[in-house]
C-alpha cells in the first residue's frame, strides 16, 4: 500500500513555542484531497511589517509577509552532551552552543575541481526537540543522533544519514580530546610562555633596588592579547594582582605589543615558587606546550616551535613526545632552532586541541587547508532512546560532532530564527502578523517613506488558507489602496480572487499585478506535489476573474523539474493565454540541503520509475550538483538541458503573446491620506 499524499512531516514533537498561540485550526481547503491537519498559529510581535532584499536576481526590494511559515519538515539532532569542535579547538557539548558561536567547520560541497577546504562557521540557529534517536557506534567514538542526521562518508565523500549507514561503512574523523584547564595546566602555561618570551629576573631574599639589589620583575610582552589575559587570569587564580599595559620596544615592532609584568617582590616571589615547583604530569605538559607555542609557535606550511636554547626545545620534544606527539628537531647552529610537528594535517588539530594555545590567529592559519582528516569505520547503528536532542544552523552548514564531519540543519532561516524547531514546525506553525495592515499603513505614512513596488509576499503564500478566515492579506490591500502604493503578488490560491476589486483599484493607476502559480495541469501529480493547494482548473479559473477585473495577470512555472514537468510548459502557457495572462516567467528547481533528500524520497515513493532519469537532469542543471545558490544561475540553471528548457519556454511564450514583462508599476499616484484629527494643508 502506498503511502497518503500529504505533505511530509518531519516529527511530531516540538519544543515550547515563545509566542503566544491564536487558538485557530487551520481551514481545510475544499481543492485538496489531503485529510486536514492542525495548525497552530503564533502572533508575530515584532514591530516591523517590510523586510528588505538585496539579492541581485529578485525583481524587488522590499516585500510584506503576513504570515511566516513552511510545508516540509526534516530536522538534523544531536544529544545536548554530544561534543562539538569551536574555533579553539575547544570540545564543548553541543548542548552549550549559543548564537554567534564559531566552531570549526569546513565546506558543505568542494568547489568544482578542488578538494573541500576547514572554513570558520559561526553559530546563526540552536533550538532543541524531544525525537526517537539512532546510536551511532565507530571504533573511535560514538554518538545518538536523529534517523536523519547526515554525515561525511571517507569514500565518496557523499552525505549519509544515520539511517542510511551501517557497519563497514567509513565517515570523516577528527580526534576529540576533551581534557580542561586544571591548577597544573595554568602553571604549565605560565612556564612554557615565561620560558618562551618571558623575562624573569628575581632571586629569593632580594630586596628593594634602592638598597643596592638588582631590579627585580617578571614581563610577558606580545602582540596578541588572548595569552596575556590568559596570564592575568592564571597570575589571578594564585594571589597575583597585574594588568596589560602598552609595550614600546626600539626600534618600533611592526605590530603594536602589550605586556604583563609584575614588580611587586611579593608577587615576584609567588611567581618564583609556580615556576620551580615540581610538576610533570599530562597535565602540566599541555599547559607547557600552549605557552611556549603562543610565545615561539608558528602554524604555516607545518607547525613549528623556535628558540636559540636547543635544551629548552629538547625538553619541548619530550613534553610532547609524552603526549604523543613527535617533534623532529632541525638544529641552525648560531640561530634558533626549530621543533617541527611530524605527521599529517590532523595531528596538528590534535594537538591544537589537547594543548589548547590561546592565539586564535594562529590556529586559524589551518582556514583554507584542505580537509585532510582520518577515516573511521563504523561499527553499529543500533536503536536509541527518545530523548532531547539539540540542533544548531552555521554559516557553512558544517561542523565535526563527536569527532566526525557532519551537516548542520539547512532550514529557512525565517523560521530557525523565530525559535522554533525544525521538524514538524515549519509547516504547522506558522507566525500570523495580525496587526500587519497598521504597521503597513505607518510605514507607508512615514516622510521617510520613498513610494516604490512592494511584493505580496516574498516568503511564504499570503494567501494560505486561514486567510479565510483573518483576511489579514485583504486588510493590506486596503491599505496598499488608500495610498495607491504599487503592489506585486504571486499566488497558488484561488482565494486572490476574493480580492479582485482591490488589485482593480490599484490597477486602475498602473499599481497592480499579479502572478499565478502553476506546476502541472495533470491533475494527479497536482495533488501529489502541492495536496494543499488549490487545484490547477481552480487557479485558472481564479486568473480569469481577476484579469477580467482589469488586473493584469501572469503566470510563473515553478518549479520546472527537468524529466517531470518540463514538457508541460507548453500546455500551461496555452491554458494560461486563454484565462487573460499577459505575461510568463519560469523558475528551475533547486535542491539545497536538505530538501534534496525529501525530494529523492519522494520520488522514490512516489514516481520510482522516473528517480533517475529526473535527479540525473537535475544534475545536468546544475553543473552535476542538485543545488546552485549562485546569482545568475540559481532561478535558470546552466548547461544544455537548462538551455532547452529556456529554448522551449521562450518558443511557447512567443506563440501565445506571453513573452513580454509586464509593463513598470507606476508610482505617480502614490498619495500620503491625512490621518484623522489632523490639520488640513491651507495649500
Amino acid at each position: 500500500m502506498s503511502p497518503p499524499d500529504v505533505p511530509g512531516r518531519g516529527t511530531a514533537a516540538n519544543p515550547p513555542n515563545r509566542y503566544e498561540p491564536l487558538h485557530v485550526e487551520l481551514e481545510p481547503d475544499p481543492d485538496s484531497d489531503a485529510p486536514p491537519a492542525p495548525t497552530v498559529f503564533y502572533r508575530d510581535t515584532s514591530r516591523t511589517i517590510l523586510a528588505e532584499n538585496d539579492s541581485p536576481d529578485v525583481g524587488f526590494r522590499f516585500s510584506l509577509n503576513p504570515y511566516r511559515g513552511c510545508e516540509h519538515g526534516c530536522i538534523y539532532c544531536m544529544q545536548p552532551d554530544t561534543p562539538v569542535l569551536h574555533a579553539d579547538m575547544a570540545w564543548r557539548p553541543i548542548g552549550e552552543v549559543r548564537v554567534g558561536d564559531v566552531l570549526f567547520g569546513f565546506d558543505e560541497f568542494p568547489e568544482p575541481g578542488r578538494t573541500r577546504k576547514f572554513r570558520p562557521a559561526v553559530v546563526e540557529a540552536v533550538w532543541w526537540s524531544r525525537r526517537p534517536t539512532l546510536r551511532l557506534v565507530t571504533e573511535r567514538t560514538e554518538v545518538v543522533a536523529t534517523a536523519e542526521h547526515r554525515w561525511l562518508q571517507a569514500r565518496d565523500f557523499r552525505w549519509s544519514q544515520t539511517r542510511q549507514l551501517a557497519a563497514g561503512r567509513r565517515l570523516r574523523y577528527v580526534p576529540v580530546v576533551t581534557e580542561d584547564f586544571d591548577d597544573d595546566y595554568r602553571v604549565g602555561y605560565l612556564a612554557g610562555m615565561t620560558l618562551g618570551d618571558g623575562t624573569f629576573r628575581y632571586q629569593p631574599g632580594w630586596r628593594s633596588a634602592r638598597l643596592g639589589f638588582p631590579a627585580a620583575y617578571w614581563r610577558v610582552a606580545l602582540a596578541d592579547q588572548e595569552p596575556l589575559l590568559r596570564l592575568l587570569e592564571i597570575l589571578a587564580r594564585f594571589g597575583v594582582e597585574a594588568g596589560v599595559r602598552a609595550f614600546r620596544i626600539r626600534p618600533p615592532a611592526r605590530r603594536a605589543m602589550e605586556a604583563v609584568e609584575v614588580r611587586s617582590l611579593a608577587r615576584l616571589a609567588i611567581i618564583h615558587a609556580l615556576l620551580n615547583a615540581e610538576r610533570d604530569g599530562r597535565s602540566y605538559r599541555r599547559g607547557f606546550l600552549a605557552g611556549f607555542f603562543d610565545a615561539e609557535g608558528n602554524n604555516g606550511d607545518s607547525l613549528r616551535l623556535s628558540q636559540v636554547d636547543v635544551s629548552v626545545l629538547e625538553r619541548v620534544q619530550r613534553y610532547a613526545a609524552g603526549l604523543g606527539f613527535r617533534f623532529e628537531l632541525e638544529p641552525r647552529p648560531g640561530k634558533a632552532s626549530t621543533l617541527r610537528l611530524v605527521g599529517r594535517l590532523v595531528d596538528r588539530i590534535r594537538f591544537f586541541s589537547t594543548c589548547r594555545p590561546a592565539i586564535l590567529r594562529k590556529i586559524g592559519a589551518l582556514y583554507g587547508c584542505e580537509m585532510n582528516v582520518e577515516p573511521e569505520t563504523v561499527l553499529a547503528v543500533e536503536p536509541g532512546p527518545v530523548t532531547d536532542v539539540v540542533d544548531i544552523q552555521t554559516s557553512t552548514g558544517t561542523f565535526f560532532a563527536a569527532g566526525l564531519a557532519t551537516h548542520n540543519c539547512y532550514a529557512r532561516p525565517t523560521h530557525e530564527y523565530l525559535g522554533f524547531s525544525a521538524g514538524l514546525d515549519f509547516e504547522r506553525r506558522i507566525m500570523v502578523k495580525e496587526d500587519a495592515p497598521e504597521l503597513l499603513r505607518q510605514a507607508l505614512a512615514s516622510r521617510r517613506w520613498e513610494p516604490q513596488v512592494v511584493a505580496l509576499s516574498g516568503n511564504t503564500d499570503c494567501y494560505q488558507p486561514v486567510e479565510r478566515r483573518l483576511e489579514i492579506t485583504r486588510r493590506c490591500l486596503e491599505v496598499f489602496a488608500e495610498f495607491r502604493n504599487p503592489v506585486s503578488a504571486i499566488t497558488k490560491s484561488a482565494l486572490v480572487a476574493r480580492d479582485a476589486d482591490l488589485f482593480a483599484e490599484l490597477a486602475r493607476h498602473g499599481a497592480a499585478h499579479v502572478l499565478f502559480s502553476l506546476t502541472t495541469l495533470d491533475p494527479e501529480l497536482a495533488r501529489r506535489m502541492e495536496p494543499r493547494a488549490a487545484r490547477p482548473e481552480r487557479r485558472l479559473e481564479a486568473m480569469a476573474a481577476v484579469a477580467r477585473a482589469g488586473v493584469p495577470v501572469g503566470v510563473m512555472i515553478g518549479p520546472v523539474i527537468p524529466g517531470l514537468n518540463d514538457a508541460e510548459i507548453p500546455r500551461i502557457l496555452e491554458a494560461a493565454a486563454r484565462a487573460g495572462a499577459q505575461s510568463a516567467s519560469w523558475v528551475l528547481l533547486r535542491l539545497p540541503k536538505p530538501v534534496d533528500e525529501l525530494f529523492e524520497r519522494w520520488l522514490e515513493e512516489r514516481y520510482p520509475e522516473r528517480r533517475a532519469r529526473v535527479l540525473a537532469r537535475i544534475r545536468d542543471t546544475r553543473g552535476g550538483r542538485l543545488s546552485d545558490s549562485s546569482f545568475g544561475h540559481r532561478h535558470r540553471g546552466q548547461g544544455e538541458y537548462a538551455e532547452q528548457i529556456a529554448a522551449l519556454f521562450a518558443a511557447a511564450a512567443k506563440k501565445h503573446g506571453l513573452d513580454r514583462p509586464f509593463p513598470p508599476l507606476e508610482t505617480a499616484a502614490f498619495r500620503r491620506p491625512p490621518t484623522p484629527g489632523a490639520q488640513l494643508s491651507l495649500l
